[in-house]
């Protein structure tokens, strides 16, 4: 029995793409008929639907995992406003905390193979006035993918992540380049370049997504080899 892959996926900045990845690679995965349970913990950004506040990245998820589950397990915070965690958290009267987010989410209890939890944002995104999203990650000790949203700046961006996911003594096991920019300049010699300075293997090249290339279309993209053989 192999052992079981924890994934924890952040992002260079927030609107990278890490829904789009995630959901791409939970397809990639349950293609090559490995069981799935994405999380998204912390969603700010909720609308009412049927008299629940939803996030349509908590959405994609469920809509991309083939395994039975209820909103609330996939999005257990579902913050209205589309601001910051923590101050969305606090104007609706809410505390978040590493071990409010554990107890949500009870990652030890889940069986599949894999388990993947989005982020909020980028990786330092506050929970609180003490604890941030590491913390979280680094207190399940959860390896962590780096979605790139190549965009000037970027490089800068991705190499300041790595460099604070290493501070905290976790793993970054792969990285993907997001084309989210369709006018950005000299986008491959950034790709070759990150490739260079980033300590890990490319999982994938995501297309600029448009409604003709679709999340299982851009699964075809992920390199799944890397996170399965780790």
């Amino acid at each position: 029995m192999k052992q079981q892959k924890k994934i924890f996926i952040t992002g260079t900045d927030t609107e990278v793409g890490k829904t789009f990845f995630t959901a791409s690679l939970i397809h990639a995965l349950q293609n090559a008929q490995h069981s799935v349970r994405a999380f998204k913990p912390i969603a700010a950004g909720c609308e009412l639907e049927n008299g629940q506040f939803k996030n349509e990245d908590a959405l994609a998820l469920m809509q991309a995992m083939t395994l039975p589950t209820v909103y609330e397990q996939v999005n257990p915070i579902a913050l209205q406003r589309p601001i910051a965690p923590h101050i969305a958290a606090k104007m609706e009267g809410m505390a978040l905390s590493v071990e409010q987010l554990q107890q949500l989410v009870p990652l030890a209890s889940i069986d599949e193979s894999f388990i993947l939890v989005e982020g909020a944002g980028g990786w330092l995104v506050p929970l609180n006035e003490q604890q941030t999203f590491a913390d979280y990650v680094a207190a399940e000790n959860l390896a962590v993918v780096l979605v790139v949203g190549l965009k000037l700046g970027c490089i800068n961006h991705a190499l300041l992540t790595q460099e604070s996911i290493k501070a905290a003594g976790l793993e970054l096991v792969g990285w993907v380049a997001n084309h989210i920019d369709p006018e950005m300049l000299n986008q491959q010699q950034n790709i070759e370049t990150l490739n260079s300075l980033l300590d890990c293997p490319m999982l994938a090249e995501l297309p600029f997504f448009t409604e003709d290339n679709s999340v299982e279309l851009a699964s075809r993209c992920v390199r799944i080899e890397h996170l399965v053989d780790s």
